[in-house]
């Protein structure tokens, strides 16, 4: 098969981890017969730089004529300390997101047997997690009317969601669900919330179109309390854009490291990869970010094809370097730590 997939490497550790995802998926291109074309492009602030845009118009175009985007991350220091800033890294994602109609954030949470006593949770606590969120990404707060108002001295986002919104996330998440345990948890905060109400009573009224999966309802609280009490009690978790964007984080440390979560986010014709991790600027051109999460969601993207086995190549040999020790300095406890050159490099000659 051939494959032109967008290449978006973004700023920080982005080009780099980006760089060894390239290597792995070549590989198991090779190794499976296939053809990749990538076509790099710009965003964050590495396109704000070159033409002041965080997205610009000519990297979406790129995106929208491709199979799959794979994605590095974005982000700099010099935006997050000036609140005064009117053009932002994270602006050119969120219109991404928008423009590309990717309204489904898969964030998979899952541990290693080989890492659990990294975990900051008790290994008896973690043993067997493997859960999904499917965060809406489209609509919510980060996307509702904001503003000021009383001369700056009152803010305020309004948070608005239409049934449809919800319906086109729910029936992603109890599809998941049906592949999987058949267990299905609607997170919201319907006590306080109208929003969440619509969610509830949105999701409810879907129940009889799915009467093999079990489905549970709980406030966004009590599941950021069982996430680090009970995570495998948990199989897909639906959830809005902001409850999902802090708790897919909060779950993202279960693994013992941020540094080997991967995620997708689809849409009705295309789907972004990328880790879950941020730009991590301190890192950045020191050869020393974790890779891992990048080459993970390569895997994710060739599962998305269609292409399991090219996958689960992937996967298998992630899990061979970790249960070799072949890890950058965030895993290898104080013993010998590879670069991310070299654990890219080590990865695709095993493939």
């Amino acid at each position: 098969m051939k494959f032109n997939i967008a290449l978006l490497a973004g700023d920080g550790i982005g080009p780099e981890v980006i760089e060894q995802a390239v290597k792995v998926s070549d590989a198991v291109a090779e190794k499976f017969g296939h053809e990749i074309s990538w076509k790099p492009a710009l965003t964050g602030a590495a396109a704000i730089d070159a033409v002041g845009d965080p997205y610009p118009d000519d990297t979406h175009d790129i995106c929208a004529s491709s199979d799959a985007v794979l994605f590095g991350a974005i982000g700099h220091p010099r935006f997050d300390n000036d609140p005064s800033a009117k053009v932002r890294p994270e602006q050119g994602l969120l219109k991404m997101r928008k423009a590309l109609g990717l309204f489904a954030n898969v964030r998979p949470t899952f541990t290693f047997p080989s890492l659990l006593d990294k975990s900051p949770l008790k290994k008896e606590r973690i043993e067997g997690t493997d859960l999904v969120f499917l965060r809406e990404l489209t609509g919510g707060i980060y996307f509702g009317e904001k503003g000021r108002r009383e001369e700056g001295e009152t803010a305020y986002d309004n948070c608005v969601y239409t049934r449809k919104e919800v319906q086109r996330l729910a029936k992603k998440g109890f599809e998941l669900a049906m592949s999987r345990s058949k267990k299905l948890c609607c997170v919201d905060k319907a006590n306080v919330l109208e929003t969440s109400r619509l969610w509830r009573e949105t999701v409810q009224a879907m129940e009889k179109d799915y009467p093999e999966v079990e489905v549970s309802y709980e406030f966004v609280d009590a599941v950021a309390m069982r996430l680090v009490q009970w995570p495998n009690s948990y199989d897909v978790l639906i959830t809005e854009n902001l409850f999902g964007d802090i708790l897919t984080d909060e779950a993202s440390v279960i693994s013992g490291s941020m540094g080997l979560m991967p995620s997708a986010s689809l849409g009705a014709k295309i789907g972004l990869f990328e880790p879950i991790h941020g730009s991590y600027p301190q890192a950045a051109g020191k050869n020393i970010a974790n890779p891992m999460a990048t080459v993970l969601s390569a895997a994710m993207m060739f599962e998305n094809f269609g292409l399991q086995d090219e996958g689960k190549a992937i996967r298998d040999v992630v899990n061979k370097a970790l249960n070799e020790g072949v890890v950058t300095e965030d895993l290898s406890d104080g013993g010998k730590a590879y670069g991310t050159k070299e654990v890219g490099d080590w990865l695709a000659e095993n493939i």
